[in-house]
């Protein structure tokens, strides 16, 4: 049969600058958050060192040296058939320190260097703004997303990239998985409130009114690029980005069902009725005072907000979980969010529940909300790989994974979701943020580097290379013939 997805679908990868660029240091890079951030492992959270150890390995410092390897990368992404790929900017790799002076003019060049290659290869760039990092200096003195003041700062450095690449870049989104930033472990990743903190990333502790008035400072933030790249830059298309954890009731007890309303609303609603409506929604005002948060919201912030409402939605989707209220209630861990374990689920070595018909009901849900194009930015598996004496590698499990989901995918459009774009997180092995692990591994391609940080960087393919070449070739009908 010819394939259910639309022509000129968008096909691609995603990745953030602080996984895979390493040169943490180099041509005038500032530190950013994720520098700060040792490894850790599955049940082993990274540890937060307010000072760089000379003795510790910080795996980000180096990533996969994509700094110096992109030509080769976004060439091996070219060879698969990219004509999208969803990557990040370092903000302080263009502000040293978030808000210096005057950007540094290495760092721009780089990524018009990057930008350049993509579109030589016809491959359109798909560019996160703020990707779970900032300058560390922010965080120093503003605790990151607490202060208003970062409104500002942001919005003189996405004004400044703007700027830059308006001929470069079509396809923006602001804040990568923002709704991450309702949790505790959001505080780390997402809003960088970790002023002074050392220690286990699992010990930060954050209250509600702090990640509800972070969240709003970068709602206000985020409504003001919108509007801007819509007043200046109309060949732009704006969107948001949220992590979309499907529950599902653990019973059909009435009180498990409507715990997990609660939670869909908390975990995945919240962020996004903000960015795509305009307004905060209206569940909102009893959730804040049930947890204590008042917030400071000044004039003009709600027309701000109003003001940027998104072109298109974009989210990750790797799993499902369930929400119960009962004592028996199983509990599992994945994507730095605890949730039910589902019995009819298998699930990955890192514990996160496969479940690709949720893709499908993900879709649905969000479509049947907004009405907006829909984009999967993020979706993918980490595993454990084995290369082969003879340098090959083979992932089934990874192959299996793909096709599955990319048939979820192709339901949802037969169901009349308006899906233009997918990019499966990781392309190529990079480190993992959750655990800093390179044994975490998601690529199609592999990279030879390991988590004592050794490792010659050499690429390979994997099966699924030639797995996913196959459905970007023929626009996914390969997996219904």
């Amino acid at each position: 049969m010819d394939s259910m997805f639309p022509e000129g679908f968008m096909w691609g990868g995603a990745v953030a600058a602080n996984q895979c660029e390493g040169a943490w240091d180099v041509d005038g890079r500032g530190p950013s958050v994720d520098d700060h951030f040792t490894g850790g492992g599955y049940g082993k959270a990274r540890e937060i060192t307010v000072d760089i150890k000379p003795d510790v390995l910080y795996p980000n410092h180096d990533g996969i040296d994509f700094y110096h390897r992109y030509e080769e990368d976004i060439a091996l992404f070219a060879e698969m058939g990219f004509n999208l790929f969803r990557m990040s900017i370092a903000w302080s790799r263009i502000f040293p320190n978030g808000d210096d002076a005057e950007p540094n003019e290495m760092g721009l060049s780089f990524y018009d260097r990057v930008f350049d290659c993509c579109r030589a290869h016809g491959i359109e760039p798909l560019v996160t703004l703020s990707h779970y990092e900032m300058p560390y200096s922010l965080v120093e003195r503003y605790n990151g997303w607490e202060s208003r003041e970062l409104i500002d700062i942001f919005e003189r450095y996405c004004a400044t990239v703007f700027e830059r690449y308006q001929d470069k870049v079509r396809y923006w989104l602001t804040f990568n998985e923002i709704n991450c930033g309702t949790s505790r472990m959001g505080a780390l990743f997402e809003t960088s409130m970790i002023r002074g903190f050392e220690g286990p990333g699992s010990k930060v502790v954050v209250t509600p009114q702090q990640c509800y008035q972070a969240l709003h400072h970068q709602f206000v933030a985020s409504g003001r690029v919108v509007r801007l790249a819509h007043e200046r830059y109309p060949q732009f298309k704006m969107g948001n980005m949220d992590c979309f954890i499907l529950s599902y009731p653990a019973t059909c007890d009435p009180a498990d069902v409507f715990a997990t309303q609660q939670e869909m609303n908390r975990m995945n609603w919240y962020c996004s009725d903000v960015q795509v409506r305009g307004a905060y929604p209206y569940y909102a005002k009893r959730y804040w005072a049930e947890h204590d948060v008042e917030l400071d919201i000044r004039d003009g912030d709600m027309r701000d907000i109003a003001d940027g409402k998104v072109d298109f939605y974009t989210f990750s989707y790797y799993m499902s979980a369930t929400v119960g209220t009962h004592e028996d209630h199983k509990l599992t861990q994945g994507n730095m969010s605890f949730g039910g374990k589902n019995p009819y689920l298998e699930a990955t070595d890192w514990g996160w529940q496969i479940d690709p018909l949720g893709l499908r009901i993900a879709l649905n849900e969000i479509y049947a909300r907004y009405e907006i194009p829909l984009m999967v930015v993020e979706n993918g598996m980490g595993a454990f790989d084995e290369v082969e004496e003879d340098g090959s590698i083979h992932d089934p499990y990874r192959v299996a994974y793909l096709e599955s989901h990319v048939k979820a995918m192709a339901e949802a459009v037969a169901d009349g979701v308006d899906l233009i774009g997918y990019t499966w997180w990781g392309p190529i092995d990079i480190v993992s943020a959750g655990t800093g692990e390179m044994r975490k591994r998601y690529g199609f391609i592999h990279v030879d580097k390991y988590d004592d940080g050794t490792g010659t960087y050499e690429r390979r393919r994997k099966d699924s290379f030639f797995a996913y070449k196959k459905i970007i070739e023929t626009n996914g009908a390969c997996l219904y013939r």
